[in-house]
């Protein structure tokens, strides 16, 4: 007789990584840094600037190193030099919206606006929620969502070509008002939008916030391309009749100021919306950055001219770029904000932007990023590639002038 002898379970039978996170694996943008450091390609991926920002503001975090100030921890809600600059930046550029906050209770620092969009949603939260988001959509959206324990329940933003809409994305609100059900928690909004430059108009912000009201939802809003609007103009939802008590306001130094490795962002809202962001916060970093916060409260401070020649300079190089593009036989969309241009490879004969940009590197040595990765309904964002202009000028006419004599895939 055989004898069979049961195998003792060993210890890892269950997958070692937490169910929720299973979809998600590295980021696109660390992919995709990756691959242009491998090849030596112009990186048009990831969205950082390749220059730093003001020389003043880099000078203040050294200063502030030098004479001991943040070096250890900094207050949980964040130095108050910061929260004030925080509140006053809001009360100068949206005051006349109504947008104010107390920079006691009002305004919490976080480790950039990835961290705040996470202490968000792990704070406002519970399992079985269900969130809506705009897609195609920033990873950690999904990632975020997928922590709490909520369900994402995504809009799509579908790209228009009329005239009017001059070759943009925008937002169905039929579409968006049939997304909400008796689970639906809140919604996560994006404007400027990334990746497709997309700014929501004040109409579409009134529907957003009227829905809101009548349905009860909470609102969080990522706002930190506010600075970086090329037509129209950045309204923040908070100053929406009824939202200022259920929307929390994510705002980022690192796209206004081109520090983007320095990690500070905020959260505004009531005391109550910044109390549950925060409660969730401390478990997550607790503080980070400190002598950068000092730098950022003065940078805050800079006159309006800084902030409006940042626009205007990154105004030319999307002009420089979208011309190139075109020229090259994209098909371009027009960017209304961000320092993005989402492009649609079709024209090129290709119909996956994923291959097309795995490819392009080796083709013609620079790197995009495949717009697909941002969608649950993949077939949607398949031909649509995301392409980064926050670079020099004379990197982004090279980047143009390779992508034209780029070959064909095979």
């Amino acid at each position: 007789m055989t004898h069979m002898t049961s195998a003792r379970p060993g210890p890892h039978t269950r997958p070692l990584l937490n169910r929720r996170l299973a979809e998600f694996g590295t980021t696109i943008f660390a992919e995709m840094s990756a691959l242009a450091v491998r090849t030596g390609a112009i990186n048009l991926g990831q969205g950082f600037p390749d220059t730093d920002g003001p020389e003043e503001v880099r000078e203040a975090a050294v200063r502030a190193l030098r004479e001991g100030r943040g070096n250890q921890y900094p207050p949980g809600p964040g130095v108050p030099e910061l929260r004030e600059a925080v509140a006053a930046h809001q009360e100068h550029w949206y005051g006349h919206l109504g947008v104010r906050c107390d920079p006691e209770t009002e305004v919490l620092v976080t480790a950039g606006a990835t961290e705040a969009i996470a202490a968000s949603l792990l704070g406002l939260v519970e399992p079985g929620d269900e969130v809506i988001a705009l897609e195609p959509y920033y990873d950690s959206y999904a990632a975020s969502i997928a922590m709490a324990g909520g369900t994402r329940v995504p809009v799509t933003l579908r790209p228009h070509t009329g005239e009017e809409a001059s070759g943009s994305f925008r937002l169905d609100l039929d579409e968006l008002r049939d997304a909400v059900t008796e689970r639906t928690r809140l919604i996560l909004l994006n404007t400027p939008h990334n990746p497709t430059g997309t700014v929501l108009t004040r109409d579409e912000l009134a529907a957003i916030a009227e829905l809101c009201v009548e349905r009860d939802l909470l609102a969080v809003t990522d706002e930190v391309y506010e600075h970086l609007v090329f037509d129209g103009e950045h309204l923040p939802l908070a100053s929406f009749p009824g939202m200022r008590e259920r929307t929390v306001t994510i705002g980022s130094a690192g796209k206004t100021f081109s520090f983007t490795g320095w990690k500070v962002g905020w959260v505004t809202g009531t005391r109550e919306l910044v109390s549950a962001v925060r409660s969730a916060k401390q478990y997550l970093t607790f503080v980070s950055a400190g002598p950068f916060q000092y730098a950022v409260a003065e940078a805050l401070r800079l006159p309006d001219a800084y902030f409006t020649g940042l626009r205007d300079d990154l105004r030319a190089k999307r002009d420089l770029l979208a011309r190139g593009l075109s020229e090259a036989g994209f098909g371009v969309f027009r960017s209304s904000g961000t320092y993005f241009i989402t492009t649609d490879i079709r024209p090129l004969g290709e119909s996956s932007g994923i291959d097309f940009c795995l490819s392009l590197p080796e083709r013609c040595g620079v790197v995009a990023v495949p717009t697909q990765v941002f969608y649950d309904h993949e077939a949607q964002g398949a031909p649509f590639v995301r392409f980064a202009f926050c670079k020099k000028q004379e990197v982004l006419s090279e980047a143009a002038a390779r992508l034209k004599g780029a070959p064909q895939a095979p």
